[in-house]
């Protein structure tokens, strides 16, 4: 006798529940069954039924063949028909309505006995699948002999590794028959849209490397254009390619899962307190993965965690919705987007939920190229609580596209903490090809800090206290300045996190822009590009030029951040401050150190004749990069905001300066904290209203002009700081 296993008896359970549950209380038109396939009978249901007839004998009529092909034809239009086609059919077909009212309810009942039966037929034969590949295991097991003796091996005699995999398999198989279960019920797909994933499936089938895997793509369409870059070129998955992208995600969360506890020989002691992979342990512990590694690629390896100031639940949030995911890691997410959501995951949040995404991942610098990633997420809550996030390329289910970077499994692990904190564990894993970095961000690139696990666990806990420090409520009165309302407080707060997106989304080398690079004589390359604003409500219609430089500076990063963050030194470089005394007027602190608030200052200009100008900044500082962001403020608006106004319609063009550790000197515990010998990366970004017509043309004197006043601010401060430095 057929026996389901859970998946299938949680399905067949959905299915008569379902039906019993609306059927309560009120007869179903569904619930009349037919005599024949060509008699149909002539009883009334419910309030139709005259009580006096009840008791009569039920008569029974046979339809013509024409009037069953027409209204065969009908259902296939139409299975519920309403009163006035019903009507009309009835006159055509020379019957009465209610005999095909009764006609379409039993022809409703037939096919859903029929679909019901094929369900059930494809459930039988998938369990009888499994129960034959149970039986070949315990055939293999019960055969096994010993290697030595060639007696009758016991279980422990057998490798190890046969037994890993063997468990490992049977486990695997059920994930994916949940995941797949999910899938189903949230997509809309036939469950048959699954039924495809063979039990059977080799070990390396979860590779795309192989070259049949890449026959299956059938990604179409582009974006904008262009087939170069991923963002431009990818649409959704094939129907055919979800299966291995579910089979692909539970291996991936598995490998998360192992790297992410494992201590020695898999992750050795480096340098300045990091861990390092084995490559070769690697390869030993994960022999299948995404296949091997592309010529010209190196592998760069990273993991770390921190203690962060944030609810668990609300951390899995963030990474699963992809606009707050972006917009938390502005700093390192220039682009990201979902293409199709395969599993929405179960019980009201995301566990089990499935999603195929591109993104691409930046420094804060036009030198140095974006790494653009197509991979599947999948989130998953463990049996002892903990969440896991985990990512992984499908660049390999597109045969003929070029990337340079791909992601083995990457993503953290989430464990609750009491009072509101979680433990991050993060891990991340690319190979890349990058050649094309320049030579100054090189060492940079290398030791790990520009795209490894530190900067991301580091982003993370700076963007919880300043998301903490939003909600708070109880703020000394002291800190407040000209803001005499909570309300007043997280509007500025707002207004300054949308001047942190705008910069840092602006200032790489993303391949939504495109930056031109000015000849220069003796000083750094000048990047500039042109932006029009028309129907922005956060910019002023108008023609935008950007410029930005980058350079290394002899200077410890804490001190170049010390010196441009400070209102009393701002005119030694600010020179649309013309030389004026600038105030403070506001101060948010929101995060532990000092370094990290939001100011309102007051520009008072040396020449009495011109008016005084408003400047929101906001200063951000972690273990692995600093921040310098400002733009100048309409003081009407800016009224209105520190009254607890709205701050989206506020105008903004933000500049200012992203600083970064050049990778050469020693970090010591405390990252770029510590005051070293090694210097900085600096980052100068401009951002000009060139001319308020949008549809003007630019001319080369905004260009020229541009070009002089970023040349003139970086001579400054590298004349300041050096200086500085030097005493």
């Amino acid at each position: 006798m057929f026996q389901p296993n859970m998946f299938e008896s949680h399905l067949l359970f959905d299915m008569t529940t379902k039906s019993s549950e609306s059927d309560l209380g009120k007869p179903k038109d569904d619930d009349y069954e037919t005599k024949s396939g060509t008699e149909i009978m002539d009883v009334p249901s419910g309030d139709d039924q005259d009580p006096s007839q009840r008791a009569k004998k039920k008569r029974y009529h046979r339809h013509t063949q024409h009037q069953i092909q027409e209204m065969e034809a009908f259902f296939n239009e139409c299975p519920h028909p309403d009163d006035k086609q019903r009507k009309e059919l009835s006159r055509e077909l020379g019957l009465e309505p209610l005999q095909v009212k009764f006609w379409f309810q039993n022809k409703r009942t037939q096919m859903k006995a029929q679909n019901e039966r094929n369900e059930n037929q494809i459930l039988k034969a998938e369990n009888e699948k499994l129960r034959a590949e149970n039986n070949r295991y315990k055939d293999a097991l019960g055969n096994a002999s010993c290697p030595n003796c060639g007696g009758p091996a016991a279980l422990g005699e057998m490798s190890f590794d046969e037994q890993h995999l063997r468990i490992e398999n049977a486990r695997l198989r059920e994930e994916i028959d949940r995941i797949s279960g999910i899938a189903t019920n949230y997509v809309g797909k036939p469950l048959t849209s699954f039924s495809h994933v063979s039990p059977h499936l080799p070990s390396r089938s979860l590779d795309p490397g192989f070259s049949n895997l890449g026959s299956q793509s059938g990604f179409v369409g582009e974006m904008y254009g262009s087939g170069d870059h991923l963002l431009r070129s990818i649409s959704g998955p094939a129907e055919a390619d979800k299966p291995m992208i579910v089979e692909l995600a539970v291996a991936a969360m598995e490998e998360l899962m192992r790297m992410a506890q494992a201590g020695e020989p898999l992750w050795v002691p480096g340098e300045h307190s990091a861990e390092i992979l084995n490559e070769d342990e690697y390869l030993r512990t994960f022999p299948r993965g995404i296949g091997p590694k592309p010529l010209g690629f190196k592998s760069e390896a990273s993991r770390d965690f921190a203690v962060v100031i944030m609810n668990h639940i609300n951390l899995v949030e963030i990474l699963m919705d992809v606009n707050q995911w972006s917009s938390v890691f502005c700093g390192i997410v220039s682009r990201a987007m979902t293409l199709e959501v395969l599993s929405t995951g179960v019980a009201g949040n995301y566990n089990g939920a499935l999603q195929v995404m591109t993104a691409e991942f930046q420094v804060p610098s036009p030198l140095v190229p974006t790494r653009e990633n197509y991979f599947v997420r999948y989130c998953k809550q463990h049996l002892d609580g903990t969440w896991a996030v985990v990512d992984v390329s499908l660049d390999n289910l597109r045969p003929g596209a070029i990337s340079k970077c791909r992601r083995r499994p990457s993503g953290c692990l989430i464990q609750e903490l009491p009072n509101g904190y979680s433990k991050v564990i993060w891990v991340e894993h690319v190979e890349v090809d990058d050649r094309s970095v320049h030579n100054i961000y090189r060492p940079l690139v290398n030791c790990g800090l520009a795209f490894g696990a530190k900067r991301w666990v580091a982003t993370l806990d700076r963007q919880c206290e300043r998301l903490a420090s939003t909600m708070a409520s109880n703020i000394p009165a002291g800190d407040l300045c000209v803001i005499t309302s909570p309300e007043g407080r997280k509007s500025m707060l707002k207004l300054a996190e949308r001047m942190v997106t705008s910069f840092c989304t602006g200032v790489g080398a993303s391949t939504a822009h495109a930056w031109t690079t000015l000849s220069t004589t003796g000083s750094e390359d000048v990047r500039v590009m042109t932006r029009k604003s028309m129907d922005d409500p956060g910019r002023p219609p108008c023609i935008v030029l950007s410029a930005a430089t980058s350079f290394w500076i002899s200077v410890p990063p804490k001190r170049v951040f010390d010196f441009l963050r400070d209102e009393n030194s701002r005119s030694e470089w600010d020179i649309l401050s013309n030389g004026g005394l600038v105030q403070e007027m506001a101060h948010i602190a929101n995060g532990r150190d000092p370094g990290n608030c939001v100011s309102l200052l007051r520009v008072n200009s040396a020449n009495s004749n011109q008016s005084n100008m408003l400047v929101l900044q906001e200063s951000c500082i972690d273990s692995t990069g600093l921040y310098v962001i400002y733009a100048p403020v309409d003081i009407a608006a800016m009224n209105m905001v520190l009254s607890g106004g709205d701050p989206d319609y506020v105008a903004l063009l933000p500049s200012g300066f992203a600083i970064l550790p050049d990778g050469r000197g020693s970090l010591g515990g405390g990252g770029i904290l510590d005051v070293g010998s090694s210097g900085s990366l600096l980052t100068v970004a401009f951002q000009i209203l060139v001319d308020s017509v949008p549809t003007a043309k630019l001319s080369l004197g905004s260009v020229a002009t541009v070009n002089s006043l970023i040349k003139c601010t970086v001579e400054r401060i590298k004349a300041a700081v050096i200086s500085d430095n030097a005493q």
